[in-house]
C-alpha cells in the first residue's frame, strides 16, 4: 500500500498549478547528478551481468520469433519530455495493441489492482514471451536510455503520451522524477495496487528521492521479481485447472478470475 504523501501547495514549483512541458528541450532540467552518478557507477560495475544477460535474450527471441530483435515506442519522460523508449520484442511482428490501450483506460478509471493481460497467457506474445516480461527482462535495453539521460535505474514507469493526456492535472506530477527501470512502486506491490495508488507512489518518490532510497529500492527490485515470476506460474496453472474443469462440466461453478474478472473479460472481447 501507498504510504501518506504531503500535499503540495500551489506555492510549490512542483505542484499541478505549476506543472508544464517546457517549451525546447535547452529547458528541461537535468536528472540530478547524484543520481546520474549513481546510475552510471552501478551500470559499469554490473556490466558482465547484464550484458550476458542480454546476449541471452537476444539469441532466443532470433530464436523464438522472426523480426526485429527491439521493440521502440515513444514515451513521456523527466518532466514530460518525449523519448524512444528500447525494449526487447516479446510480441509477434504486427500484432494489434488496441486492447491493451482499452484495458489500461480502464484501469485507470477503476479501483481494481493493475494485473497485466498476459498473466493467463496471450497469444499476441512469443514462446518464452510471458516469462521473459515476468523476469523484466525485456527491459534491459532501457540501459541505453539511461546512458543517453532519458531515463534512470529508480524512478516512475514512462507512460505513453496517450495515456499522459488522459491523466488530471495533479497526476502529471509523476514525472517530476526521471522514469526508471525499477521504482518505489514496483517493490510496494506493483500488479497487487490500482492505478491511482500507484500515481500517490511515483509521486510520493518524487518528493524523497534520495541515494539511501534509491539504493534501498534496488535491493528490493529482486525479490519483488522473485515474487512476481512465482504469481505469474501461479496464476497460470491456476488458469489451466480452470479450463479443466470446465471441460469436465463445472463451468458454472469455476473459481472466479484472480483479478478484476469482468473487467478483464469485457476488454478481452475486442481483443
Amino acid at each position: 500500500m501507498a504510504r501518506s504523501e504531503s500535499t503540495l501547495s500551489t506555492s510549490d514549483p512542483r505542484s499541478a498549478a505549476h506543472f508544464h512541458v517546457p517549451d525546447s528541450l535547452s529547458q528541461y532540467p537535468p536528472i540530478p547528478a547524484w543520481k546520474r552518478s549513481l546510475d552510471l557507477i552501478l551500470i559499469f560495475l554490473t556490466m558482465p551481468l547484464w550484458l550476458s544477460a542480454m546476449a541471452v535474450v537476444s539469441l532466443w527471441i532470433r530464436i523464438a520469433s522472426p523480426g526485429p530483435l527491439l521493440y521502440r515506442q515513444e514515451r513521456i519522460g523527466y518532466w514530460g519530455r518525449r523519448f524512444m523508449i528500447l525494449k526487447f520484442r516479446t510480441m509477434h511482428v504486427n500484432s494489434e495493441t488496441l486492447s491493451h490501450e482499452d484495458y489500461f483506460a480502464k484501469l485507470m478509471q477503476s479501483n481494481c489492482p493493475m494485473t497485466k493481460l498476459d498473466v493467463c497467457g496471450d497469444a499476441r506474445l512469443v514462446r518464452g514471451g510471458r516469462i521473459l516480461r515476468a523476469l523484466g527482462l525485456d527491459e534491459l535495453p532501457q540501459l541505453c536510455n539511461i546512458i543517453r539521460s532519458e531515463m534512470s535505474l529508480v524512478g516512475p514507469r514512462p507512460c505513453t503520451p496517450q495515456e499522459f493526456d488522459r491523466y488530471r492535472p495533479e497526476q502529471k506530477l509523476r514525472v517530476n522524477a526521471p522514469p526508471g527501470l525499477t521504482g518505489y512502486w514496483q517493490v510496494n506491490g506493483k500488479n497487487k495496487t490500482s492505478f491511482s495508488q500507484m500515481i500517490s507512489m511515483d509521486i510520493y518518490y518524487g518528493q524523497h528521492m534520495s541515494v539511501l532510497m534509491d539504493l534501498g529500492i534496488i535491493l528490493k527490485t529482486l525479490p519483488a521479481i522473485g515474487i512476481q515470476v512465482c504469481e505469474s506460474v501461479s496464476r497460470k496453472t491456476s488458469s489451466k485447472l480452470k479450463r479443466l474443469w470446465q471441460a469436465y462440466g463445472a463451468a458454472d461453478t469455476a473459481p472466479p478470475d484472480m483479478a478484476c474478472g469482468e473487467l478483464k473479460k469485457d476488454t478481452r472481447t475486442n481483443t
